[in-house]
């Protein structure tokens, strides 16, 4: 377990250090952001696609009806 100890602490150590030379970077012009890059979703064109192989994706549907999925009743009549 010392071994181990000390091995962490080697590795704590680098870190520390690491801290220590992003401290001194200049950052007075960086405007603060809550995450390293730009987040949000990316806007397309809404264009209908031709799907190739109909049959191939119903024949993994657990239940199907015709060339539809059937899917089980949620709304009462």
């Amino acid at each position: 377990q010392e071994a181990e100890a000390e091995r962490l602490r080697g590795q704590l150590s680098a870190i520390l250090d690491y801290v220590k030379q992003l401290d001194r970077l200049d950052t007075r012009d960086v405007v603060p952001t809550s995450h390293a890059i730009e987040t949000g979703t990316p806007f397309r064109d809404d264009v209908v696609e031709p799907f190739g192989d109909r049959e191939a994706l119903l024949a993994n549907a657990p239940d199907r009806m015709n060339d539809c999925f059937r899917v089980p009743r949620i709304i009462e009549d």
